[in-house]
């Protein structure tokens, strides 16, 4: 009886999840260039992007203003970070202070923010910075913003066409495992009964070769 309980774990597990594998997206940095530094002091700006509720993500290459930073996607500090379909954060750019750290910009960041077929979105703020992030997969949610209340419903209606697709599997896997199980069970149960039944017979064999009560007995 452990195959279906394994199952159930594995089925437990991959619904739990499910949400996040099929809305969450990657989000790079494709360039930056900023306008300014609010450090008074003559010193290389620390720039960091932070999205609320995460870590810091310095980009030591950006020191000088009016330089326009261009990134491949595999530096050690990408990506950035991720977005869901239907869920934005409070992010922006930010320079690191001793008493105070400054803000460059910040702002919802929304994965219907990419519309663009490239999967760029551009994020300006006059006179402080210009931005552009990647994220292919975020162009689907980016368009699906932009079209009528009855395409949003058909995309709507085929997001959930894909969560029950994926269910149904999942419960077919299920459904398999618990009757592969019972007819193991019921074949073992079986062979018991079968071998108890044969046990009996030896029994009763023995106890007849005993009291000289067996088929020969009375043969001379």
């Amino acid at each position: 009886m452990m195959v279906p309980r394994v199952v159930i774990l594995l089925c437990l597990i991959f619904l739990r999840y499910l949400p996040v594998l099929i809305s969450a997206a990657t989000i790079t940095l494709d360039s930056i260039e900023i306008y300014k530094t609010h450090d008074w002091l003559p010193s290389k700006p620390a720039v960091y992007f932070l999205c609320k509720g995460e870590n810091k993500t310095f980009l030591p290459d950006v020191k000088e203003k009016h330089v326009l930073y261009t990134f491949k996607g595999e530096e050690s500090w990408q990506p950035l970070t991720e977005l869901q379909d239907k869920k934005c954060k409070r992010c922006g750019f930010y320079e690191e202070d001793t008493l105070k750290d400054d803000v460059f910009d910040e702002w919802e960041f929304c994965a219907s923010d990419f519309t663009k077929p490239d999967g760029k979105y551009i994020h300006l703020k006059d006179k402080e910075l210009n931005a552009t992030f990647l994220c292919p997969e975020c162009v689907p949610f980016g368009n699906a913003s932009h079209h009528s209340s009855t395409s949003q419903n058909s995309s709507g209606g085929m997001h959930w066409a894909l969560i029950v697709v994926i269910s149904t599997v999942v419960s077919t896997v299920l459904i398999t495992g618990l009757v592969t199980a019972f007819k193991y069970w019921q074949k073992r149960k079986r062979q018991q009964e079968q071998a108890r039944f044969l046990k009996l017979f030896e029994e009763d064999d023995d106890i007849e070769d005993e009291l000289g009560v067996g088929p020969l007995s009375g043969v001379v």
